[in-house]
């Protein structure tokens, strides 16, 4: 894992496409802004998994659910 110091405004570059902003600073709270192509899909990870979680209920009951595009 890469653990990094940024501060307000501040920017992080994650291969050619993708840019993680400091937006906002508020108590232990941070925002953060993520610009990144289409065709990546980002998500927060209590979101994630969830979303794996279903998969593997649907896989297991011999359902299919619909792409998450």
């Amino acid at each position: 894992m890469l653990i990094l110091t940024r501060r307000l405004n501040e920017k992080v570059v994650i291969g050619d496409g993708i840019v993680v902003s400091v937006v906002e600073i508020r108590g232990d709270q941070i925002k953060l802004g993520i610009e990144a192509p289409r065709s990546v899909k980002v998500f927060r990870q209590e979101v994630f998994e969830a979303i794996q979680e279903e998969n593997r209920q649907a896989a297991e009951s011999g359902m299919t659910l619909p792409p998450l595009d």
